[in-house]
């Protein structure tokens, strides 16, 4: 034993087997800072386990806590024209979608699936606020006459979760266009009578909230979600008054009639079932993994006064 067995090679050991500590294990919560970890913050979808503060959530993981099982099928949607404006500000436009899908790994700011909840069929899109703001481009319109069309095939009503910063710059008049389409689409909802479903996130506004956003049969929003057309402070600017506290905040557009509910999170797959089968006629949804159980049938006479230990069931043992 000497000063190189004792010292020198544990010290190269403890080198080289050294592990790198991720840096996505802690997320800090915007409103109260908290540090929260990851696992325990996930499986609280986002919500902050101290002050109740609702962070972002993508697509994917909405749709696993929504869906049964969290199981869902994604629904094709047809790609547009890529930079149809050849749009360029600091970077090229297919420069920043690049980026965009690499750092959330979706192919554009929407998201369509097929699935079940409470056992109810239903067409669910949901946007991706963290893919270029969720903003409303050619893709965003597409894919809401995509579910609109795959509602009215299946019969489905349609849930949708708008997260957005309004239209899309890059795509200029033609983000514009949007409006106007998804209108129509909603509009087919309608003429065929499937209930339409909007959960309003933070945040929503601009084109998002002057269309689709603001046309559903049912709108729910998230707590203190920013749900507006211009910001608060663009309307102070321009009025030079002062707001009221909580102005274009969900609590606020419920006082005032714009919303039908604010619901938590946690709570919002049960609030939906709930709402979806009173759309369509159908009785509350059982719960549990077993299906409704079927009506009562009438035992036969002999089963029944046998058990009831009556003589019929006497007589019947004796035979």
């Amino acid at each position: 034993m000497n000063w190189i067995t004792n010292y020198v090679r544990p010290r190269i050991n403890s080198i080289f087997s050294r592990r790198e500590m991720p840096e996505n294990l802690w997320s800090k919560c915007d409103e109260c800072g908290t540090m929260l970890f990851h696992r325990e913050l996930s499986n609280n979808l986002n919500v902050c386990t101290s002050c109740g503060h609702h962070m972002a959530i993508a697509p994917r993981a909405r749709f696993a806590a929504l869906f049964d099982a969290g199981v869902f099928s994604e629904v094709a949607v047809p790609a547009p024209v890529p930079d149809p404006l050849h749009f360029r500000d600091q970077k090229k436009y297919p420069d920043r979608m690049r980026a965009a899908q690499k750092s959330t790994g979706e192919t554009e700011a929407m998201l369509v699936a097929t699935g079940e909840i409470g056992r109810t069929p239903v067409v669910a899109a949901a946007q991706d606020f963290s893919f270029m703001g969720g903003s409303m481009g050619m893709y965003v319109g597409n894919a809401i006459i995509a579910a609109a069309e795959k509602a009215v095939e299946l019969e489905r009503p349609l849930i949708l979760f708008s997260a957005a910063g309004g239209a899309r710059m890059q795509e200029g008049i033609l983000s514009l266009m949007q409006m106007p389409r998804t209108t129509v689409a909603v509009q087919m909802l309608k003429e065929a009578g499937l209930p339409y479903i909007v959960v309003l996130t933070h945040p929503t506004t601009g084109g998002v909230t002057a269309s689709y956003a603001m046309l559903g049969d049912i709108h729910i929003a998230e707590p203190n979600a920013l749900i507006c057309f211009a910001g608060p402070r663009v309307i102070e600017q321009t009025i030079r008054e002062k707001l009221p506290e909580g102005f274009q905040r969900a609590e606020y557009l419920l006082d005032h009639g714009m919303l039908d509910r604010v619901t938590h999170r946690l709570d919002l797959r049960d609030e939906l079932i709930t709402v979806t089968r009173m759309l369509l006629g159908l009785p509350p949804a059982v719960k549990g993994d077993l299906p409704a159980p079927a009506p009562d049938t009438a035992q036969p006479a002999a089963e029944s006064e046998e058990a009831a230990g009556t003589p019929a069931g006497a007589e019947a043992r004796q035979e």
